[in-house]
């Protein structure tokens, strides 16, 4: 009889990182099936907390660095390194992230990616050639020029003059420099990880789709379109690289694209490069049921997001997966589709989002505690 049960949730966003998370839901569940195996293992999508899982499921180390933050002004972020002492793991909401600028000074037309890079120059310092990228949670939409920048490409107006950072300055973009690209650059591997497949411009580019999430007004959209589109056409012209209508281009307001033109990274669905790393398809043996979430489901989810690549993987083994989340928007049946068995909500009722929010571990730990004892009930009968 199998007892073993997976606990592999994403992060409850604004509540719960996907350690915190994983460590509540199998400390609920143990207390109500106190006879049951667990495996936990805390997972993420490419955004926020990609890092940390990557860590935890490789017992890996972190490393600071201080780097130059989104609007210009010096941060403290890290660099992780795995489990395997050889790859370096950089999370651009360390150091590029919306969550590192207040709201009121939030503007994509002046945010800079050059932190995010400032992080690959320090990995690549330490000798590191092969670097995993988380890039959600961004709030720049500079096509990953600023990021270029700090790896030595110099991006010039018609002029000869170098351009400001930040998206609307591309829309003076006349030429690049190349020659300065650090060469170590060409001695590494870059694997993205990205929770998102938009292209880089147009109806579902980044402009369009992210950046009034980062403080964009209509007419800051409409600019950072312009940039983007501008740095595509220069980077067709002078490298012959047209990447911008690939899935995952426009993820983290163009860092996709700046990745993969730039550094001729690959892009992977984040919760499959986390998953590999943490040898996901081998714990998924002997296991009797899969124990996924994060804090919203919707439409969006099935599209690369991290309960969607666990259903996906379960399903492959047979192995039912369950996913609990603080709301259920939509989404279920592509998501049933996939391979997930069931969803529940762990709120009690209706609550203002900050009441929500504050109460998620006492509301994950609650539902989790009656799960664990329904699951005793399920397996006393079945050995009965």
């Amino acid at each position: 009889m199998k007892h073993h049960i997976l606990i592999c949730p994403d992060k409850f966003k604004g509540a719960l990182t996907s350690p915190e998370a994983a460590s509540c839901m199998a400390r609920a569940i143990q207390r109500g099936f106190p006879s049951v195996r667990l495996d936990i293992c805390p997972l993420a999508d490419g955004g926020e907390g990609t890092m940390d899982a990557l860590l935890e499921a490789t017992r890996g180390i972190r490393v600071p660095v201080r780097v130059t933050g989104p609007l210009g002004e010096p941060v403290d972020a890290l660099f992780g390194v795995l489990g395997d002492e050889r790859t370096a793991v950089v999370e651009t909401a360390m150091a590029s992230g919306l969550a590192l600028i207040p709201p009121e000074e939030r503007n994509p037309l002046l945010s800079t990616t050059r932190g995010t890079g400032e992080l690959i120059a320090a990995a690549l310092d330490q000798g590191y050639r092969s670097l995993v990228i988380g890039i959600g949670g961004s709030g720049t939409c500079d096509g990953g020029a600023g990021m270029a920048s700090a790896l030595g490409i110099r991006f010039l107006d018609a002029q000869g003059r170098e351009l400001g950072p930040g998206g609307e300055s591309l829309q003076d973009l006349g030429s690049m420099d190349l020659t300065g690209l650090d060469p170590r650059v060409a001695e590494s591997s870059f694997v993205v990880a990205s929770d998102v497949d938009n292209p880089l411009c147009g109806p579902q580019g980044a402009a369009e789709v992210y950046a009034p999430q980062k403080g964009a007004s209509p007419q800051a959209v409409q600019a950072l379109e312009r940039g983007l589109c501008r740095l595509a056409e220069v980077v067709r012209k002078e490298t012959g690289s047209d990447v911008a209508a690939r899935p995952g281009a426009g993820a983290a307001g163009g860092l996709g694209f700046g990745f993969m033109a730039f550094l001729a990274a690959k892009l992977q669905p984040g919760v499959e490069v986390i998953m590999q790393a943490a040898g996901f398809s081998q714990r998924l043996e002997d296991c009797l049921l899969v124990i996924t979430g994060e804090g919203r489901l919707d439409e969006q989810t099935a599209r690369g997001k991290t309960v969607a690549g666990v259903a996906r993987a379960a399903a492959l083994q047979g192995v039912p997966v369950l996913a609990l989340a603080g709301e259920i928007a939509g989404g279920l049946a592509e998501l049933h589709e996939q391979g997930l068995t069931a969803a529940l909500g762990i709120l009690p009722g209706p609550l203002p989002l900050p009441q929500a929010i504050a109460g998620t571990a006492s509301y994950l730990e609650s539902t989790c505690w009656e799960l664990g004892r329904l699951l005793n009930l399920s397996l006393a009968s079945i050995k009965g």
